[in-house]
């Protein structure tokens, strides 16, 4: 009796787990293993992005290339190519995708461009740049994110970004000067020695303004020993954090 009754229930478990199986895909990224969710990737930037007025070529191809859901938290991956900012820990986001994709294509990157970026977060916005051929420089403050970042990205073959973990205020000095810096954190003011790795000519673009408001993404261009600045667009960025 005792035998036949475990019969039962071992099948039982065996169709639950079965019946598992899409949602633990779901919940891992896995059930778009196949594809990669390109058709997803497709539709973010057609949708998304182009429709919004992007247009250089480089930064769509980027943007149609890098896995996006591969740079999210595990719960998060079902949203990754929804429009808007997602969490990835620390109190720190990943930009929902437009403002990647708008802040790749003001800075014009591309093979033969050096580029700065100052906090890396989950590590997507230097996985973009990469893909447009740029040399990437890129630096994150916090220590359990850059050390989980440069992992992933020399996992996904992006090995050729070179991270550090520091105080972006300061910039990466031995590798300057950068033809682009691209900031993602909100500043109130321009770090001066940013400034002054940039290349004659080169571009910055940087959200200004308080963390508790909302900012005023810049663009910053290198001209000589002046620079000048344009107000883009209203946005809302995570604090610049700083070294105690």
């Amino acid at each position: 009796m005792r035998k036949g009754l475990e019969l039962p229930r071992r099948t039982l478990i065996l169709l639950l787990c079965i019946a598992l199986v899409p949602l633990i895909d779901v919940l891992t990224g896995d059930a778009w293993a196949g594809d990669n969710r390109a058709e997803e990737r497709e539709a973010m930037v057609t949708e998304q992005i182009v429709a919004r007025g992007v247009k250089d070529p480089v930064t769509l191809a980027a943007m149609r290339e890098v896995p996006r859901h591969k740079f999210v938290p595990l719960l998060q991956t079902f949203y990754a190519y929804n429009d808007r900012p997602l969490p990835i820990g620390h109190g720190q986001t990943i930009s929902q995708p437009f403002i990647v994709a708008y802040m790749t294509e003001v800075i014009q990157p591309g093979p033969g461009k050096k580029i700065l970026e100052i906090g890396t977060g989950s590590g997507y916005q230097a996985a973009i740049l990469a893909a447009t051929g740029a040399e990437v420089y890129t630096i994150e403050i916090i220590p359990a994110l850059a050390k989980a970042t440069a992992k992933r990205l020399q996992d996904l073959g992006y090995g050729d970004v070179k991270t550090k973990e520091a105080d972006g205020y300061y910039g990466w000095a031995e590798h300057a000067p950068f033809d682009a810096i691209i900031v993602t954190a909100a500043t109130e003011f321009v770090p001066p020695p940013l400034i002054e790795q940039l290349k004659d000519q080169g571009l910055m673009i940087v959200p200004v303004g308080s963390p508790f408001f909302v900012q005023t993404l810049m663009l910053v261009q290198k001209r000589g020993e002046t620079t000048t600045s344009a107000n883009l667009m209203p946005v809302r960025f995570v604090p610049f954090r700083r070294a105690e």
